[in-house]
């Protein structure tokens, strides 16, 4: 049985884990697992908001932002994924992940990206755009799989997968898989500000984050997972995931969720794939581990996985949760409505 944190990542604690060492934990789990030379990691989430009219437009924007991972420097993994929010507007979300900040920049300042990004053109496009990146160090994000092959997401830069690890199964093991929880509380300091913009108007608006802000990205991969599997899925996993997704997107403000978005994989012409997941901002830590250990909405969640995650063969289960610094975070956004992403929570 192997720590969730790996060795060159561990240090004396000051904070005590929430379970005794010789805890076993109820089922097999692994955590992606990298070397020394990886410290820090790009997160990339680049949008496009659309209505329903201007799809084609939104597919061809989608198109071309995936168009630019091939220039030099380009992330080692991606991922797009669609979403209908609950104002009706339509988002694909590419996702990028590198492993190397260094990379990210000369990626990001080419010509090709940095003119797109800032030319007037963007405003009179018929399409909204964002992006929400962060980039959080070694010790400040964690990984979950219930396989160990093809690992998505940030595992899919990191090069490796553990043993059987220890801390996972009990309320509080995500704070616990997170090396820099060893002695940190891990809590924010400032809160949401718009810092140049006005979300009402529309154009370009910029929030600046706080320290600490939460990402967590939770998915489902039922591509391979036979018909006894899918049933299993749509009929019992997925009403009480949809249901607390749904819960966490409309009023999880109140539980300072900042924004959730409950998406579905799709090839690049926009088609749906067997993949989804949840993509959550939430203030802080504290306030995710709140919601998940006492809210009605992810006690059914979390039942139901208990009571079928031994039988699960090809139906794939994973999340990964990081924290990050507020220098190492970007919020933007071009036309999109005032409930976007971090617009909704920022201080005006």
């Amino acid at each position: 049985m192997e720590s969730a944190i790996d060795e060159h990542l561990q240090c004396p604690r000051s904070l005590s884990r929430r379970v005794h060492d010789d805890y076993q934990p109820p089922f097999p789990m692994f955590a992606g697992r990298s070397g020394d030379d990886l410290t820090q990691v790009v997160m990339a989430y680049l949008g496009v908001q659309f209505r329903e009219e201007n799809r084609q437009d939104a597919v061809r924007a989608m198109q071309h932002m995936v168009s630019t991972f091939n220039l030099s420097d380009g992330p080692g993994n991606h991922d797009i994924s669609f979403h209908t929010d609950n104002q009706g507007y339509g988002n694909f979300i590419v996702v990028g992940y590198w492993r190397d900040p260094a990379n990210y920049c000369r990626w990001l300042r080419q010509p090709e990206i940095e003119q797109w990004w800032s030319s007037d053109e963007r405003l009179l496009d018929n399409v909204g755009y964002f992006r929400e990146i962060i980039a959080p160090r070694a010790e400040q994000f964690e990984t979950l799989y219930a396989f160990k092959e093809d690992l998505p997401g940030v595992g899919a830069v990191m090069g490796s997968i553990s043993g059987e690890i220890q801390e996972h199964g009990y309320w509080g093991s995500v704070r616990d898989r997170i090396p820099a929880s060893q002695n940190d509380w891990l809590q924010p300091d400032e809160e949401l500000r718009i810092i140049s913009g006005d979300p009402d108007a529309g154009g370009r608006v910029v929030v600046q984050g706080h320290d600490n802000i939460t990402l967590i990205r939770s998915g489902q991969d039922w591509m391979e997972a036979d018909a006894d599997e899918r049933q299993l899925y749509f009929t019992e996993m997925l009403p009480p995931l949809q249901a607390g997704m749904d819960f966490l997107r409309d009023e999880g403000h109140m539980l300072g969720c900042y924004s959730n978005r409950f998406v579905r994989n799709v090839d690049i012409d926009g088609n749906l794939l067997d993949i989804a997941y949840d993509i959550g901002f939430w203030r802080s830590l504290d306030r995710l581990e709140r919601w998940a250990e006492s809210h009605p909405t992810h006690l059914r969640i979390f039942t139901t996985f208990f009571r079928v995650v031994t039988g699960l063969q090809k139906l794939r289960l994973y999340h990964e949760v990081s924290v990050s610094d507020a220098r190492f975070q970007t919020f933007e956004y071009i036309n999109c409505h005032p409930m976007t992403g971090m617009l909704r929570d920022a201080q005006r």
